[in-house]
């Protein structure tokens, strides 16, 4: 049986694997296709295609994107596949997302260093060389100067969501994520909505109101997912008409505990829900 990871980081973001790396583990843990979906940047979309391409001619590489933006306050991620990541006025466009994410990075370092913890911005840049930055490159820093113990820590105590340190992206709604994307001839999907840690009613209410902004698939499988959670998301999917996406979120050694294709272990997703998306985008480039 054939089987997809369609939710991946690489070094362009966050993640510890190369594009062409995370390609090589792709094909040694016997997928068919993986989606490359670092936050906010498509910088390490060709060379993994082009990898693919010469090394693994059966083996498909999804051009993708994950964007991070902000809703009633909190992160909400909406991945984009099948993007047109060549298009000029495409990336022009996003090059405003990432210009927000060094405003917000900056302001962390701030708030970091006002707390006793001095992280500059430019020595984040200088040891990640070429990557966007996230809030694990900011956990990675923090243990290595001795401020946490773990990357986990840095987390719960300073950088997670609406802990002290904590900065939301300014300006960024998932709205115009969506808008990015379908401009750029992709296939948006509601990223891992589990995580968001919303109740049933504002679930429905966080679905609902995506699908009106044209969103057309969800992440109904996930790593991190237990039954109920993947049966309730295969609801949402049918009642708002979502196509079903997952993926691991594989982020290399930043997330140890996950794995590419299997997550956590129970993870499978089918080639068929691959071949679905594939569908819709061609229907709807006629």
């Amino acid at each position: 049986m054939k089987r997809v990871d369609l939710h991946t980081h690489s070094t362009a973001s966050d993640g510890t694997f190369s594009p062409s790396g995370l390609v090589d583990l792709a094909v040694e843990r016997g997928l068919s296709a993986i989606a490359l979906t670092d936050h906010d940047t498509v910088d390490g979309l060709e060379e993994a295609i082009n990898h693919g391409k010469e090394h693994y001619p059966d083996f498909e590489v999804v051009p993708g994107i994950e964007y991070s933006t902000v809703r009633n306050g909190r992160d909400v991620h909406v991945v984009g596949l099948y993007i047109d990541y060549q298009n000029k006025e495409y990336r022009a466009n996003l090059q405003r997302f990432i210009d927000s994410r060094t405003e917000r990075n900056k302001k962390i370092c701030k708030k970091l260093t006002d707390a006793g913890m001095p992280i500059a911005y430019e020595e984040l840049v200088e040891l990640n060389p070429g990557a966007v930055i996230t809030r694990a490159h900011f956990g990675r820093l923090l243990l290595a100067k001795g401020y946490v113990k773990s990357i986990n820590e840095a987390f719960d105590r300073y950088i997670g969501d609406r802990c002290p340190c904590y900065v939301p992206r300014e300006k960024i709604t998932p709205q115009m994520a969506v808008e990015q994307i379908l401009e750029a001839g992709g296939v948006p999907i509601l990223a891992h909505p589990v995580l968001y840690g919303l109740g049933k009613d504002a679930m429905d209410e966080l679905v609902h109101e995506m699908k009106d902004a044209g969103v057309v698939g969800i992440e109904a499988l996930y790593a991190t997912y237990t039954p109920q959670d993947e049966r309730d998301m295969r609801a949402l999917a049918t009642k708002y008409d979502l196509l079903i996406s997952g993926g691991s979120d594989f982020h290399g050694s930043n997330k140890p505990h996950i794995d590419l294709g299997t997550g956590t272990g129970r993870l499978s997703i089918q080639y068929d829900y691959l071949e679905k998306i594939k569908d819709y985008k061609n229907k709807s480039n006629r």
